[in-house]
């Protein structure tokens, strides 16, 4: 079997965390990745209220963009070949969508496209705090083969601004991909 083309879907739903989703565009077009972008009309309600960034600005950062009702663009068959796919941030709804397989729009359709394909899903879930439905259905898409990665900031980095805690969870979100984004820190163990 060939190895997968470095081509990665990104999904941004309406959870609060746009930023998550806007710095894997950039990291992956930073490191030569095609970008697959598809967005909800909730993120773009959103990015206007969290950034200064314009919805042109966000498609401007994608290699490729598909509307959210297109449901027979590339990405929503298995035979479109990528690496994976990156939800950044996911909100409960949409996570909700893609656990029990009723996709009403692309961006849900992809992600279970990607499940069906076995290939790697990250869910960077944005809610807090969680009742019991959000945890079930998270232990259900785990069952299904995603990869449920809340972005938490990483303290033995040692952030000194929200745009690195931002990086370093990004950054640990495409190691999921096999993808190696310089802005991560490693741990490297304990210090004397």
């Amino acid at each position: 079997m060939t190895s997968s083309p470095d081509r990665v879907v990104v999904g941004i739903s309406g959870a609060s965390g746009v930023t998550y989703g806007v710095r894997a565009l950039d990291a992956l077009r930073e490191m030569g990745v095609e970008s697959h972008l598809v967005v909800t009309k909730a993120a773009l309600l959103t990015l206007a209220q969290e950034t200064d960034l314009t919805a042109d600005d966000l498609s401007g950062r994608a290699s490729v963009v598909h509307r959210l009702a297109d449901v027979g663009a590339s990405i929503a068959s298995g035979s479109f070949r990528t690496r994976g796919m990156i939800v950044a941030p996911c909100s409960v709804r949409t996570m909700g969508e893609i656990a029990t397989g009723v996709t009403s729009t692309l961006l849900t359709r992809a992600a279970d496209v990607t499940l069906k394909e076995r290939r790697p899903l990250v869910l960077m879930v944005r809610e807090t705090p969680l009742h019991l439905g959000h945890l079930r259905t998270m232990a259900a898409l785990a069952e299904m083969g995603a990869i449920i990665a809340p972005p938490l900031p990483a303290m033995y980095a040692r952030p000194d601004s929200i745009e690195a805690m931002v990086d370093q969870s990004v950054g640990r979100a495409l190691d999921l991909l096999g993808l190696d984004w310089d802005r991560v820190s490693r741990w490297s163990g304990l210090s004397a």
